[in-house]
């Protein structure tokens, strides 16, 4: 839904979950990551080599790579919730997504994004569904990307996931006080990329 936006008003998508997943895809690789327990120090001395770029589509680059597929693997998910835990992983890459957005024109994607990378933006949204309804929509996503996985493995991770991203100490998943809530887990995507797009007419009316 915020990549449809961001196409059809011209503006750049940031999907900031997929850098941390980067991180997180660039610690397994290193064997950095043994289940809950990740090598702090030895991820937290690379931060300044790990080189994480998107285009305007949000496509994701890890030092050179195209690791837009790689990084939805299940393992992947697994991990993520632990790295982005990590104060120091969250403080360089909140500073990268800030210098992202600073002039604005930006789409910005993430769960901590209208409470602590920009409280100040003009228009903010707190999507939510059930915790099944995103699993099936993970899970088709994944068997579409080629990926083999089974569907109560998929919702196990999204409530593991919300619960740790929920309960960490380090910019909580929360609403901030002035967003929107839209559920959409009974809408189809015409209908949610039409909600979208008046609230962001509207925001735009009153700049």
């Amino acid at each position: 839904m915020a990549k449809q936006l961001a196409k059809a008003v011209g503006y750049t998508y940031v999907d900031t979950g997929a850098m941390y997943r980067a991180v997180a895809l660039y610690a397994i690789r290193r064997g950095w990551i043994n289940g809950d327990k990740v090598n702090r120090d030895a991820l937290i001395g690379a931060l300044e080599n790990i080189d994480i770029r998107q285009d305007k589509y949000g496509n994701t680059t890890l030092c050179g790579e195209d690791v837009s597929t790689s990084i939805r693997s299940m393992e992947v998910s697994e991990s993520v919730s632990y790295v982005s835990a990590i104060p120091e992983v969250r403080s360089r890459l909140v500073a990268i997504q800030r210098a992202m957005g600073k002039d604005g024109g930006v789409v910005m994607d993430g769960r901590d994004i209208g409470t602590v990378v920009f409280p100040q933006a003009e228009l903010k949204v707190f999507v939510t569904a059930s915790a099944e309804i995103r699993a099936q929509r993970r899970y088709d996503e994944m068997l579409s990307k080629g990926h083999i996985v089974d569907f109560n493995e998929v919702l196990d991770n999204v409530k593991k996931r919300d619960y740790l991203d929920e309960t960490r100490t380090e910019s909580p998943l929360c609403k901030a006080d002035d967003a929107f809530v839209l559920d959409n887990g009974n809408m189809t995507i015409e209908e949610q990329n039409d909600w979208l797009l008046k609230k962001f007419d509207e925001a735009c009316r009153k700049e």
